[in-house]
């Protein structure tokens, strides 16, 4: 995996990982001001959303990651694709294809729009 993959890749994965999704201040330096996500119910979130939502979910939710792919787009915009699987409460798993944007804030990355779809 190239250096950028991998930085992409290591912020990805830490948006799944529950300190970090329970964490206002890891959320607020990882997610862009302007973030945006489609979420698979058809609402849009927004940064502040996302602040208010994630923290405040008692679910135990795990995440595996499979097919990691990233495209540079431009020197500071990369798009990041990939499937999760995810199991809430060691009962219900349900499989999603990602999408990401990811742009390189005065050297610092940030996700700035994302989209999961579930599949079956």
């Amino acid at each position: 995996m190239d250096e950028l993959s991998n930085t992409i890749y290591n912020l990805e994965t830490a948006l799944l990982k529950p300190e970090v999704r329970n964490s206002i201040e890891q959320l607020d330096n990882l997610l862009a001001n302007d973030f945006r996500e489609f979420g698979s119910s058809g609402l849009i979130y927004t940064k502040e959303d996302m602040l208010k939502r994630l923290p405040s979910n008692t679910d135990k939710v795990v995440f595996t990651v499979s097919n990691f792919q990233v495209i540079p787009i431009s020197e500071n915009v990369a798009l990041s694709t990939f499937k999760t699987e995810r199991t809430t409460n060691d009962i219900e798993k349900i499989s999603s294809l990602r999408t990401s944007l990811w742009r390189n804030e005065e050297g610092v990355w940030k996700i700035f729009f994302h989209q999961g779809t579930p599949i079956q």
